[in-house]
């Protein structure tokens, strides 16, 4: 069995794998939802400073702390980035990734250089939609109960790890063994962006025919990627 560690994206919580780590944990694997610094329950917590890079860190001091070994990492939307940054920190300890309909930015690169936010609202500490518009596109194609239940646990993201550039001194250079997941009803990151990072890691290619929150909809077919790459 393996120890998985699943990172959640922008505007979420570890809550968003829910149903993936029960489907995972039956299986019988060791399974890890951590909070990213900043986002959900720890939302209230926010503060300047807080980076892709500080939340990777965190992630890598937490792999270091539970002595966890030949980890499977994944990564959702913006915690493909976290993924990275985690990964180059704790390379010893790694020993797949799996970028899940994920931003896999380059050294430099920054979330709008990638992704087109039109309806953006910026404060000092925080960026993201509005309620209204989470709603209306992010959460659109999902059922009622299902969007009420997102919306419940919606919170904006810390805004240095959505508008500055990450910096990954080594992640790219290296060899991994990778999985890259798109999702088809997705508008981003865009396939492109997907594919490169397949082409660029000589990741395995899969397709699910499905929205940027695969973990909600399609939770039973995303477990079983995540277990098997």
């Amino acid at each position: 069995m393996s120890t998985i560690v699943l990172l959640h994206g922008a505007y979420q919580g570890g809550w968003i794998w829910n149903l993936v780590a029960a489907e995972l944990r039956a299986k019988g694997h060791l399974v890890f939802t951590p909070t990213l610094d900043g986002c959900a329950e720890r939302h209230m917590h926010i503060r300047p400073g807080i980076t892709t890079e500080t939340q990777g860190e965190e992630v890598a001091r937490m792999l270091h702390f539970h002595d966890l070994k030949d980890v499977v990492l994944a990564g959702t939307s913006c915690g493909g980035m976290v993924l990275c940054a985690a990964a180059e920190r704790a390379r010893a300890r790694i020993g797949r990734v799996v970028f899940a309909d994920a931003l896999a930015l380059m050294d430099g690169e920054k979330v709008d250089d990638i992704v087109n936010r039109p309806t953006k609202i910026n404060s000092e500490l925080t960026s993201g939609p509005t309620r209204e518009d989470a709603a209306g596109r992010l959460f659109a194609d999902f059922t009622p109960e299902l969007r009420q239940f997102a919306l419940d646990r919606y919170t904006q993201h810390p805004i240095a790890a959505m508008e500055a550039p990450v910096k990954l001194d080594s992640f790219w250079q290296q060899k991994w063994d990778a999985t890259v997941l798109w999702c088809r009803r997705s508008a981003n990151p865009p396939k492109a962006h997907q594919e490169r990072a397949r082409d660029t890691l000589g990741a395995r290619w899969h397709e699910l025919d499905t929205g940027h929150y695969p973990m909600l909809t399609e939770p039973v077919a995303l477990a079983r990627i995540i277990a098997e790459g």
